[in-house]
């Protein structure tokens, strides 16, 4: 009988290799491993139709002996532990792929995927644990989910009445609700930001999973535009950019706090969810560039009043305008526009990796 070779398929993560033979009703298998060879062979019904089918593979690296492997109807899948879990170039020492071997894309990752989905991974293996054995190595368990839904429904209350606020008045007013936006929801806005301080402590205090980072950037910026712009300036405090700057604000909170407020309790929604993974893509670009608006704004109004002017030495001038700061600023807040887009959108993906994985 001719012996044959089978197509097989592979895919590997940093600690496993998974290989897909394409041979229905296998029969007589035999898989082993000889010198970190891969032997393959098994009677079935392949690309050249019922013959003995066979193949080997040597490794480009070290793997363990045991060999997990599942026959079915339609395939044979094996699974092969790597001896150091780390990512290969290849899959056989030697560098030119055997013609019977190809990527299966059905399982396919990169490296960077891989990490992800390795750290979700840990994430659902951290979130399985029994409820009644981390409440016994952490009894303050219940106190912090009760301050952390208190914290979110507070925050949600607050930036809602002023979306609320800001959406009535325009369907009222139209464009004039523009120019009195600071003085009817500034102190709203003042009140919902300094609570906001909570979001760069919460992870130092490790009451949060969230990146200290991230929140110190959004908070931090935040502020500056809310404190020192609009807050300093009376000049801006009439500005439109202050309403598309307070509106987007809070059209992205309205969604995110109530989102975590809802997982403090174990509950999600799934619209919701999409709401929050999803709205910030046009909405965080958009305030930003509000936000960049409002700075240019205050460039002149800072040179001519020499508000917060740094004093120098005699011999090198009387002051230096504040504005110069800004400008420096500027370039740094469309730099944390790019760090805090690349977090929240491995958040993103992260996210729905998970629930696909357990849809599957």
């Amino acid at each position: 009988m001719q012996i044959l070779t089978p197509h097989v398929y592979w895919a590997q993560r940093h600690g496993e290799i998974f290989l897909r033979v394409e041979l229905s009703d296998a029969k007589n298998l035999n898989i082993w491993l000889q010198e970190n060879t891969l032997q393959f062979s098994a009677q079935g019904h392949g690309a050249k139709g019922d013959n003995e089918y066979m193949f080997s593979l040597e490794f480009l690296e070290p793997v363990r002996p045991e060999i997990n492997h599942k026959s079915t109807q339609r395939q044979v899948d094996i699974k092969v532990k790597k001896q150091v879990e780390r990512w290969w170039d290849r899959l056989t020492l030697q560098e030119k792929k055997p013609v019977f071997l190809a990527p299966d894309f059905d399982r396919w990752l990169d490296e960077s995927d891989a990490e992800m989905e390795l750290q979700a991974k840990e994430e659902e293996k951290i979130n399985r644990i029994n409820v009644e054995s981390r409440v016994r190595k952490d009894p303050y368990l219940g106190l912090k989910k009760g301050y952390l839904f208190m914290y979110n429904l507070v925050q949600f209350l607050g930036f809602s009445w002023i979306f609320v606020n800001m959406t009535v008045r325009l369907f009222i007013l139209g464009q004039d609700s523009f120019y009195d936006t600071f003085h009817t929801t500034a102190d709203m806005m003042y009140f919902c930001q300094m609570m906001a301080v909570l979001e760069v402590i919460n992870p130092l205090l490790g009451l949060v999973r969230t990146g200290f980072f991230p929140a110190l950037i959004q908070v931090t910026g935040r502020n500056v535009i809310l404190f020192v712009i609009f807050g300093s300036l009376e000049e801006m405090q009439n500005q439109p950019a202050v309403f598309f700057v307070f509106y987007l604000w809070s059209s992205i909170e309205i969604f995110r706090y109530p989102f975590y407020m809802l997982a403090c309790i174990g509950t999600e929604w799934k619209l919701l969810t999409w709401l929050r993974y999803s709205l910030w893509i046009p909405l965080y670009p958009l305030g930003t560039i509000s936000e960049a608006v409002a700075v240019i704004q205050s460039l002149p109004i800072f040179d001519e009043t020499r508000r917060f002017s740094l004093p120098l030495p005699a011999a090198l001038g009387q002051s230096l305008s504040f504005s110069y700061i800004l400008q420096i600023y500027l370039v740094l807040m469309f730099l944390g526009l790019f760090i805090n887009f690349r977090h929240l959108y491995k958040q993103r993906r992260r996210r729905y990796r998970s629930r696909k994985r357990k849809v599957q």
